[in-house]
């Protein structure tokens, strides 16, 4: 006989697959349920006595308000017509009918039963057997999944909705969607289940824990961990580039880094990191520096250390930023080495600040950047991704009201912001790790740094949301500076424009169009994987590739199709390049030969936490 229809091991498998969801001491899982109770008492004490005491005021109903509406346009479409929402609702019920005749299917044994729906490619939710095995937790995934993916043709599909508001849509469904995946919670999640008995609960107490933890450092909201903190200290295990800073403002350190070779590049090179993250995830470890490496081959390094803003800095507008940030760092450089030509490389939204830089001091006449690099920055904002989500007008004057009273964002609103841009990967694995597992994450110097936040000077930040995300100013030719239209087309030096091919908040795509703005010759370079590995990708990883194709010129797509696809990193590429525009050698320069030494490498503005 065979034994898969033998009842008696079928029977036996069955007590076996039940046994491993029983509870063996109920005491001591009762338990541990009152103390889960206990702790997440603490965690919404936490979050409640902030906004008792008047320290926090949620901005809260704006989000929602705007999903709430967004949603509404959509339901709108469907409900117009009553044949077209019957036929939505048919395509939903007969998808979930032909769930359940599957899993009726598989609880009779009938064998070779294929699955409704598949996860996609690459989704890491439902590894676990037992998702295809057991036919209750079989049940819950294709379920979910036909209803994840109907809710998703419904925005797909809504003929008459402006773009916007699609892309809105979309957005937020896709967030529901990973928020009521059966994978979030314990007993709809076989293995979070099975771990749960067989610990008694104890994970569940240690997650609440860390819950707790999380909102109280915080200060009321949830601020994430994403690793272990405690094995990383800046200066000490991370960002060790030897250096000195060597001059400061109210809005900046400047940083000059140690030679390591006899001769350097006469033109120094200076590196404008975002303001929205602190500039060592170009130093995160000597393996993956690029300032390292940099170094390494030649070029005498300055990078601009951002202060973590607050209250004194809520009137810090893009001209401060340009005139005692950008400004400021090229009078060091020449103030320390005489130089008055140098390289520069803006990175994301400081690459966008460099732009308007460029722009404006073109009409001053101001030119000692004589050539520059940007890194994955957008300076048109047509395609600018999944952030435009959070800007439109009523948003921007919600963020801004929020501003007002303490003249900055808080670092943890934008932090969540763009963790939520991936939220199936920055998020929900971490919230079933930590407050589900009950396990620490590990020791990730990426992550570190990604929660390693900084707040945003309310002035800035509403002129960046404003003139860049909301109204496309700077492209358009109507952005205005220290009172003039700054135009990119004055920007007649060599651009070298890198884009990373899976960037979700500088699309290539985005950073192509970009190209056709500025008034000189423009290098378009895509590297593969994303906004932070397809830039910190060091040769010695022999990771990823990088295509090149001369002129960025046509569409997008039909430069893709013709690029030129090289294995490995393009850090050397780009070094060939700035070569080929100033290749002159001078005798290496040491850190503060003029200028006095304020402190060691990395300096005290990234030091601050929020």
């Amino acid at each position: 006989m065979n034994k898969s229809s033998d009842p008696v091991s079928t029977n036996a498998a069955v007590a076996t697959d039940v046994e491993q969801y029983l509870v063996r001491d109920p005491e001591t899982f009762a338990l541990n349920m009152a103390r889960t109770l206990e702790n997440l008492g603490k965690a919404a004490a936490a979050w409640a006595a902030p906004r008792e005491n008047g320290d926090v005021h949620d901005s809260v109903a704006e989000p929602v308000a705007d999903m709430v509406k967004t949603f509404s346009k959509l339901t709108e479409y469907w409900l117009a017509d009553p044949s077209r929402a019957l036929e939505a609702q048919t395509r939903l019920f007969a998808g979930l009918i032909t769930v359940w005749q599957t899993a009726a299917h598989r609880v009779s044994g009938v064998e070779g039963v294929e699955d409704v729906v598949k996860p996609e490619r690459g989704d890491k939710r439902f590894l676990d057997e037992e998702w295809g095995k057991n036919a209750f937790f079989d049940f819950l995934k294709q379920a979910y999944l036909v209803m994840a993916r109907w809710s998703n043709d419904l925005v797909e599909h809504a003929d008459g909705l402006d773009e916007h508001t699609r892309h809105k849509a979309s957005f937020y469904v896709k967030q529901i969607a990973y928020a009521l995946s059966p994978s979030n919670f314990v007993l709809t999640n076989p293995e979070l289940f099975r771990e749960t008995v067989a610990a008694n609960g104890s994970n569940l107490v240690r997650g609440m824990k860390m819950l707790a933890e999380d909102i109280a450092a915080g200060k009321g909201d949830l601020k994430l961990r994403q690793a272990d903190n405690s094995k990383f200290e800046i200066g000490k295990n991370i960002a060790l580039t030897p250096g000195k800073v060597i001059a400061r403002s109210d809005l900046v350190e400047v940083i000059q880094y140690e030679p390591t070779t006899d001769k350097v590049l006469k033109r120094p090179l200076l590196i404008c990191p975002p303001w929205i993250n602190k500039f060592y995830i170009l130093d995160l470890n000597p393996e993956k520096s690029f300032i390292r490496w940099a170094v390494e081959q030649g070029h005498t390094v300055f990078v601009i250390s951002w202060v973590n803003p607050d209250e004194r800095h809520g009137r810090k507008n893009w001209e401060s930023y340009i005139r005692e940030g950008l400004q400021f760092a090229l009078d060091t450089i020449e103030q320390e080495t005489g130089e008055t030509e140098v390289n520069a490389i803006g990175y994301c939204v400081g690459g966008t600040l460099l732009a308007a830089g460029l722009a404006l001091m073109a009409q001053e006449g101001d030119n000692r950047i004589q050539s520059v690099t940007f890194f994955t920055t957008q300076v048109d904002f047509t395609y600018a991704g999944d952030l435009k989500v959070f800007v439109d007008e009523e948003q921007v004057q919600a963020l801004e009201k929020a501003m007002t009273d303490r003249g900055y964002l808080e670092g943890t609103k934008m932090a969540m912001a763009f963790n939520m841009l991936r939220s199936g990967d920055l998020i929900w694995p971490y919230v079933i790790n930590n407050y589900m597992r009950g396990k620490d994450p590990m020791p990730f110097d990426l992550l570190y740094w990604n929660s390693d936040s900084t707040r945003m000077a309310a002035a800035n930040h509403s002129f960046y949301l404003r003139n860049c995300y909301l109204e496309n100013n700077m492209s358009a030719g109507r952005m205005t500076i220290a009172g003039r239209n700054i135009q990119l087309s004055d920007i007649k030096i060599p651009v070298y424009n890198l884009a990373t091919k899976e960037d979700h908040i500088a699309p290539a795509r985005s950073v192509f169009l970009g190209c056709r703005y500025f008034g000189g010759d423009v290098d378009y370079v895509m590297s593969g994987s994303g906004h932070i590995a397809g830039v910190v990708n060091p040769p010695s990883l022999k990771k990823y590739q990088y295509w090149t194709d001369g002129k960025p010129e046509g569409t997008f797509e039909s430069w893709v199709a013709n690029a030129t696809e090289t294995p490995g990193s393009w850090w050397p590429h780009w070094h060939k390049w700035i070569e080929s525009k100033d290749s002159q050698l001078v005798p290496a320069r040491r850190t503060a030969s003029k200028l006095k030494s304020l402190a060691e490498a990395p300096g005290t503005y990234v030091r601050v936490r929020v």
